[in-house]
């Protein structure tokens, strides 16, 4: 077992058990995002074949707005995405587990719970 190994703050069938699910993880937020892109593109393109004038037209403004929630949906899955891989990298790298603020280590559990996860809880709810 190599110096490095030895130090990481998980072992090798915790290690595995997060990079399942980081992968499932980024299956079904990949999945989530092709299907909020599809549903933001028919928001669009429908809106498109009607002359609406949002400021006077009541369905205009739902449009607006369903297509604005739709699309911040897709920012939050793809948000989520960019986390999973630096997730990915940190795992490694034999970073993962170690709290980014304070250096202590991450609970398993935690881990398990929120694969992609930055912070222990102290440091989490210190952010609020």
């Amino acid at each position: 077992m190599t110096e490095h190994h030895r130090d990481a703050a998980l072992s090798p069938s915790e290690q595995a058990t997060i990079r399942d699910l980081l992968d499932a993880d980024r299956r079904r937020t990949t999945a989530r995002a092709a299907l909020l892109g599809r549903d933001r593109d028919e928001i669009v393109t429908s809106s498109a074949l009607t002359a609406s004038d949002d400021e006077h037209d009541p369905e205009g403004t739902s449009t607006a707005f369903e297509r604005a929630h739709v699309q911040a949906l897709l920012d939050q899955a793809l948000t989520h995405l960019t986390e999973l891989d630096l997730a990915s990298e940190r795992l490694r790298d034999g970073t993962y587990g170690t709290c980014a603020r304070c250096g202590q280590r991450i609970p398993f559990e935690r881990l398990k719970v929120l694969p992609a996860v930055k912070t222990c809880v102290i440091c989490a709810s210190r952010r609020r």
